[in-house]
């Protein structure tokens, strides 16, 4: 009863099964009568659940014939011991109970540790491999080059350097509360990872000091974080009579400067969310006020101007508010003044307006009208209908049609001479029929020593941008180019095993 007694304070201890331990206890005394009677016997122990005896046996299979002596008998030796043994029974030898010597008691001890500590491990691995995304409460129990093992009472976790926020520093029997971002098996066991420098971390903060973002009213959709120093967050509500943003802040900024708080006095700016882009990225880049903003959505790329005296704020120190802003929205931001704007669009205006006037032979007034209608290539006015043309001032139907003319002409004098640059360059006729390929993407590819099927096929699809300009082709045009001209391999092999078959 002694044995189960301390296989019962070591169960509640470590918090893992009893028969786990005994388990233990069952192999420890197997290993030591394998060291008593031999190792070369298959000695099995048995432990009692209910009166604690210990049972010792030695296991005989019955076999045809015999390749083990110490562990396999024959049929007939099996009959004389017990007559209706049968091909593949176990025979068992009870065995005296073994008086332990010092060694022997010290190698069942270790045994036993070792059982008790995987059987620990694994049930700290399936209490917490569930609980990833959830904050938790420990004490720090060692600090080991910057890198902090924090006991949660029934495991300990590891709280790396580099998740801790910066100028954090921790002693044997503070408190903390950390995000567990990360369990996994790892050869010395199961580890439980966190992170106070994680984003979700602060969205939990901000779910256990807000009861609407609890209940499911207001709704984090994202959190970007400089961590110690700055962070923005999105929220949107659910009911519209709750502004997201004061539920957030909370009476006299009680709520989240409890986050703050507990973040060493990281600054939060809270943004309402919105489906909207443009309006979403103008709130982001708060407190800096944004007059105009230009979307290119197939790069996912945004141009926000802001008067002058904006730009430093709408920046931030070492560009932190334009990084965070584009971490929280999922959108490249390119920060310039009105005067910048106002130069970049000159240029462009004059550089499309000298476009016009050398391909279209026209003066710079019919350019600039052009221009200012909103046309940026030779190709939009040579497709054109002719009433949407004839509809800017000062023009008629006559110059409309003349216009079109003109475009339609340079278009074909133009791919007449790429098309003879690229045949010069050895490019296919296959890989010119290609769809979406234009001439002069076919002159980059030649020139590029891309010109045949294959060539092109070998080709990864942002490969293909990079050589032909990545504001040519989007990702998934680039990508059904590449398969059309892969299209011919697989043709090929279908020829090459229908072949076979035939000829089978």
């Amino acid at each position: 009863m002694e044995l189960l007694q301390v296989a019962d304070a070591v169960a509640r201890e470590k918090s893992i099964d009893r028969d786990e331990v005994l388990e233990a206890m069952e192999q420890a005394i197997q290993k030591a009568g394998r060291s008593k009677y031999g190792h070369e016997h298959d000695i099995r122990a048995h432990i009692d659940r209910k009166t604690g005896d210990i049972r010792l046996v030695r296991c005989m299979e019955v076999v045809e014939a015999v390749e083990n002596e110490a562990t396999q008998l024959t049929l007939d030796d099996a009959r004389r011991v017990k007559t209706d043994a049968t091909l593949g029974d176990l025979l068992t030898d009870e065995l005296p109970p073994i008086d332990f010597g010092r060694i022997a008691a010290q190698t069942a001890k270790q045994v036993i540790v070792q059982k008790v500590r995987e059987a620990e491990r694994q049930r700290q691995y399936r209490e917490y491999k569930d609980r990833v995304g959830e904050i938790v409460n420990g004490l720090v129990k060692r600090v080991e080059y910057g890198n902090v093992t924090v006991d949660l009472g029934r495991a300990e976790a590891v709280l790396r350097r580099d998740e801790l926020l910066p100028r954090e520093h921790f002693k044997n029997g503070d408190r903390v509360r950390a995000y567990i971002y990360d369990v996994r098996q790892e050869a010395r066991g199961p580890q439980i990872f966190l992170s106070r420098t994680h984003p979700a971390f602060m969205a939990k903060l901000f779910s256990q000091e807000v009861p609407e973002i609890y209940d499911g009213i207001i709704e984090i959709k994202a959190v970007a974080r400089d961590p110690g120093s700055r962070a923005k967050i999105a929220v949107v509500s659910h009911d519209s009579s709750i502004d997201p943003v004061g539920a957030c802040v909370g009476m006299r900024g009680s709520r989240v400067q409890a986050v703050v708080g507990e973040l060493q006095g990281e600054k939060i700016d809270i943004i309402p969310w919105s489906g909207d882009p443009a309006t979403f990225v103008v709130n982001a880049l708060a407190p800096a006020e944004v007059t105009k903003v230009v979307l290119d959505e197939e790069s996912k790329r945004i141009e926000v101007v802001v008067p002058d005296d904006q730009l430093s704020l709408a920046i931030g120190r070492r560009g932190q508010n334009v990084r965070l802003a584009s971490q929280l929205t999922g959108w490249d931001i390119d920060i310039m003044t009105e005067a910048e704007e106002s130069e970049k669009r000159s240029e462009e205006m004059k550089t499309r307006s000298q476009l016009f006037i050398d391909a279209l032979d026209v003066d710079d007034v019919i350019a600039h009208l052009l221009v200012a209608e909103g046309f940026t290539s030779v190709e939009e006015i040579a497709f054109v209908e002719t009433e949407e043309l004839a509809e800017i001032e000062g023009f008629d139907e006559d110059v409309a049609d003349e216009l079109k003319e003109r475009a339609r002409v340079y278009l074909d004098e133009q791919d007449r001479v790429l098309t003879e640059r690229r045949q010069e360059l050895g490019v296919s006729e296959e890989v010119a029929e290609l769809d979406g390929l234009t001439p002069s993407m076919l002159v980059k590819l030649g020139e590029n020593g891309v010109k045949t099927l294959d060539d092109l096929g070998d080709l990864a699809g942002d490969e293909l941008r990079d050589l032909v300009g990545k504001d040519a082709l989007s990702t998934a045009d680039a990508n059904d180019i590449i398969m059309a001209a892969r299209a011919h391999w697989f043709s090929d092999e279908t020829d090459g095993t229908l072949g076979a078959q035939s000829n089978a």
